[in-house]
């Protein structure tokens, strides 16, 4: 029996192996790393991070990356970052996405903001996506002199007319849903996003696409995302899951001008990835849009397992789309 009392209380809501929430209201998460600390200059790769608030009310926070290859007056792309975990487990100062961003901004030579945003269920979706969008909206103001808020290593470092938005898994549906948005919205200052990627995308509908499997609301990737968004409009057909689901908005519209949509062979998300790229290729998106695929890997494996061979092949080619 657990000592903490745990076996005793009466369980709510439970996704194995995700998250079990129990009617007193306590939230227990089943997956995730720990969390680290920032590192003036990180051993590995020289990468020096620090932890900065972005807003107090909503709570958003961040962790800051900047290689070691800066030079004093030299202006580095900046790559604003949405970590993965099904909206409602892991952390942008955990260790899985500690060391792949230390890995990428090293790489890639740019400077990376890993957005700390809210999680369900204490703070369902819509708040991960405006969050990251108010992210977002942070650095923009970076290029205004007056702004309150400077941060010196963007100021100083950061070229504000190279903005990237990234993401794996959760944090690349976010990245759509924040690059559709500032396809409709003015970011301060009128700037612009350059680029995104998206890492095996969490996008899924009521009727399968490829392999996927037919499993209606019992399937995990349904269950996580009406547990993290028990509110959306037509559930699981909601656009910001759905991309091409009736009443989306158009894919011309997104906010970019080139768009990296990468998918492993072995993940079940897999279809669904390929079946956006051709979607936004398909669509009157003036940007240029691009597919990779690992073939033998499954989901997040470049997080998990950094020392494979296939996981540094990804983040080369991630860093190559950061130019």
């Amino acid at each position: 029996m657990a000592s903490d009392g745990r076996s005793t209380r009466e369980v709510e809501t439970e996704i194995l192996p995700v998250i079990r929430v129990y009617k007193d209201g306590t939230v227990e998460r089943l997956m995730g790393s720990p969390i680290v600390p920032t590192s003036l200059q990180d051993p590995q790769t020289g990468v020096s991070s620090k932890d900065i608030v972005i807003s107090n009310d909503p709570s958003i926070s961040a962790r800051l990356y900047l290689p070691s290859s800066t030079q004093p007056h030299h202006k580095l792309p900046i790559l604003l970052y949405f970590h993965g975990g099904a909206f409602c487990i892991e952390s942008a100062f955990s260790f899985l996405d500690h060391r792949y961003l230390n890995l990428i901004v090293s790489e890639a030579n740019v400077i990376a903001v890993s957005v700390e945003y809210r999680l369900a269920p204490e703070h369902p979706l819509p708040a991960a996506f405006d969050d990251c969008w108010e992210a977002l909206n942070w650095v923009a103001s970076q290029s205004n002199s007056n702004t309150t808020n400077i941060e010196p290593w963007l100021k100083n470092h950061g070229d504000l007319s190279r903005i990237y938005l990234g993401g794996d898994s959760a944090g690349a549906n976010i990245v759509h849903n924040v690059a559709l948005r500032a396809g409709v919205e003015a970011l301060h200052g009128n700037v612009r996003i350059l680029g995104a990627f998206l890492s095996h995308p969490y996008f899924w509908g009521s009727k399968p696409v490829g392999s996927e499997p037919n499993e209606g609301n019992k399937h995990l990737h349904v269950r996580v995302w009406n547990f993290a968004y028990p509110s959306a409009p037509a559930a699981i057909d909601n656009p910001a899951i759905n991309p091409c689901a009736l009443g989306a908005p158009n894919l011309a519209t997104l906010g970019c001008s080139k768009l990296l949509v990468c998918v492993a062979g072995k993940d079940q998300l897999r279809d669904r990835g390929v079946w956006y790229y051709e979607a936004v290729k398909n669509s009157e998106w003036q940007g240029h849009v691009e597919l990779f695929e690992v073939e033998e890997e499954d989901h997040a494996f470049h997080i998990y397992n950094t020392e494979t061979q296939n996981a540094k092949i990804m983040i080369t080619r991630l860093a190559s789309f950061l130019l």
